[in-house]
């Protein structure tokens, strides 16, 4: 079977195949990346990179540390940890971008970190957006990184690969984002949860590198691992662009017009026979805004029909990784041009990166947004992320160009946030209510869902073994929580996650409470979480994975699992796995419950024989792979890792 542009990728930078072996879908790899980008958590994973026995970075030119996330936080703790994070950079001679800068993944794309055909991995969710440069983004965890920093390497299970072909034109007035949300609002049965997604199709050729930007981002709140454009003609021009500003401006130059024509010859290009596991369609001329939410990324609504509604506004936000780009902050310029934010209203605003404000300065449109009334923020993530100045405050609604609304995610849990484009976002500050600039006719979506037979798909295959040491029986209550998408701010809510100083004890306490607040009163020492879809979805925090072991908790058994969070839990030695027979037992028995947190029957966890026993049942699930046991029976990779540098 031939190859997808993913598994391409994968292949050429997978270490220890044997010569002409091909990658494929399901299996699990070595992998060098060219860069293992991390922000403010480098401060987390400096520790872990020491504790492992490593001294020196192996390819100080691999990683790149850019700060962004608590920025707007001046205590003199914060800033002690980003003196250290620059520090330690200098130490070991790695690329350094203070707090300021921008974006970590936009200053990835500009300053030509990312290039087509290349593997680039971050300690964030959202490297997903490096695929619109026709690379692979992917997204790894802390301790990843510092297995990166000390060895160059870290472990990838190539994921099955869905193609989503995108026809025809946008209409004027509709953007990128509106295309992921559709998808997102369209498609929002977990078609592509845990998959990496190749863009293909005519309606590629007329969306800007801006607009791909926004499509491959979102791709995580999809549920995918990955969205990857091909090297076409539009990016070869936007590279040359990137080119001719190195030069002119003085920076580093990481690449040349020259290279970027040798890329564009030796471009990757799908098979004629490679294997996918699905194929999506969506029509570009059938697409109009639509807004997401509140408080859920899939639940969609059109925007005329929420602007019926007039659904009054407290909040709004134009900034983040998915949409603070120049052609983002020209379309709000343009609907706020001459009009002020309503009374009532805030309007946030911050660029992508300092380079792009600049730009936006040069030609006007911060000078429009200013004088609207916004109220202007340095670059970087602040309140997406809940940080900094403009959370959301309890009772407010918020309509955010944000790339996720989870509850709690931006302040207040008793918040609602909707997204949007950064159209709608200034249309709705101006009128104090959720609405667009324009009118737009409602249209039906065209789309469609082509499901591959699997003697088509491409996928590894084989039985796994269970090896010495990995532990053969588990048993304990079942703690069911009868959601789907249960998201990493509801295990381990985002107010803590920049804490470095929490103890085990401190974030075992604070588990699931942004879900559930009486979780601890229902937990007993050994139960075993049993949760829906996609458990652990959305950040990549891996607090939300060791907070869970501190607890006392054995094990996690869910319908399906966000493979960010697996990797976290793999990474710390504790067992995550996929039961959906189990799940749907539980909730034809106990889902009419209405807590949000209920006490199920025992469980026995047979790992030998890969099943779940439950009321006189066997629910079967997969066996887990050598690589996990392997991680789990060393106790994490870190220890792992210790054990390969000193031989012990």
């Amino acid at each position: 079977m031939g190859q997808t542009i993913i598994e391409k990728i994968a292949t050429r930078y997978a270490v220890g195949l044997a010569h002409g072996a091909a990658v494929h879908a399901g299996d699990y790899i070595t992998i060098r990346p060219k860069h293992v980008m991390t922000h403010d958590n480098t401060g987390a994973v400096i520790p872990k990179f020491k504790s492992i026995g490593a001294a020196r970075i192996a390819d100080p030119r691999q990683p790149v540390f850019a700060i962004d996330h608590d920025i707007q936080n001046t205590s003199e703790q914060n800033l002690a940890k980003y003196a250290r994070i620059e520090a330690f950079a200098k130490e070991q001679g790695v690329d350094f971008y203070p707090a300021g800068t921008g974006i970590g993944h936009q200053i990835m794309m500009e300053q030509g970190y990312v290039t087509p055909g290349s593997l680039v991995v971050a300690s964030d969710s959202h490297s997903n957006l490096y695929g619109a440069m026709a690379a692979l983004g992917t997204p790894i965890v802390r301790t990843d990184a510092a297995s990166i920093w000390a060895t160059g390497q870290t472990w990838w299970q190539v994921p099955p690969i869905a193609r989503v072909l995108l026809a025809g034109r946008l209409r004027p007035g509709v953007t990128g984002k509106d295309v992921i949300i559709t998808l997102c609002g369209f498609f929002n049965r977990d078609e592509v949860l845990n998959h990496a997604i190749e863009f293909a199709g005519d309606g590629v050729a007329g969306l800007s590198m801006d607009q791909r930007m926004s499509i491959a981002n979102m791709t995580t709140e999809w549920g995918a691992l990955a969205g990857v454009f091909a090297f076409d003609e539009k990016l070869r021009e936007y590279l040359y662009g990137r080119a001719e500003y190195f030069e002119r401006a003085g920076r580093p130059i990481r690449y040349t017009r020259a290279d970027v024509e040798g890329w564009y010859e030796r471009r990757d290009v799908a098979d004629g026979n490679a294997g996918y596991a699905i194929e999506l369609t969506l029509d570009l001329a059938s697409v109009i805004p639509h807004v997401s939410g509140p408080n859920d990324v899939k639940t969609m609504t059109s925007l005329p029909e929420i602007q019926r509604k007039r659904v009054a506004v407290q909040k709004a936000y134009l900034l983040s990784c998915v949409n603070a780009r120049l052609e983002d902050l020209a379309e709000a310029s343009r609907v706020v041009r001459g009009k002020r934010v309503a009374d009532g209203v805030e309007l946030y605003v911050a660029a992508a990166s300092a380079e792009v404000q600049e730009r936006a300065e040069a030609l006007g449109y911060w000078k429009d947004l200013t004088a609207a009334g916004a109220i202007m923020l340095t670059s970087g993530c602040g309140p997406c992320i809940g940080l900094g100045k403009g959370t959301i405050a309890a009772g407010e609604v918020g309509i955010s160009a944000t790339n996720r609304n989870f509850r709690g995610r931006m302040g207040n849990r008793d918040a609602q946030v909707y997204l949007a484009s950064p159209a709608v976002v200034a249309a709705s500050a101006i009128a104090g209510y959720i609405c667009a600039a324009e009118d737009f006719d409602t249209v039906k979506t065209r789309a469609a869902r082509v499901d591959i037979p699997a003697s088509k798909r491409s996928g590894a295959a084989g039985v796994v073994q269970v090896l010495d040491g990995f532990p053969a029986r588990v048993a304990g209550r079942a703690l069911f929580i009868n959601k789907d998408n249960l998201n990493t701010d509801g295990i381990y809510a985002g107010k803590w996650t920049y804490k470095d100083d929490m103890t085990p004890e401190q974030m075992a306490a604070v588990v699931f409470e942004n879900y559930d607040e009486h979780f601890g009163e229902h937990y007993r020492h050994g139960d075993i979480v049993v949760a829906g879809r996609n458990f652990g979805t959305g950040s990549s925090r891996e607090q939300a994975a060791t907070a869970l072991k501190y607890r006392g908790i054995p094990c996690v058994i869910a319908a399906s699992v966000s493979q960010t969070y697996q990797r976290n839990a793999f990474n710390n030695g504790f067992p995550v796995f996929e039961c959906p027979a189990l799940v749907q037992h539980l909730q034809e028995t106990l889902g009419g419950r209405a807590e949000p947190t209920v006490v199920g029957p025992e469980l026995e966890v047979d790992f030998r024989a890969s099943v779940v026993r439950c009321s006189g049942r066997e629910f079967a699930f997969p066996p887990l792979g050598a690589v996990p046991q392997e991680l789990i029976v060393a106790g994490g990779a870190e220890n792992l890792i210790r054990s390969r540098i000193t031989g012990s």
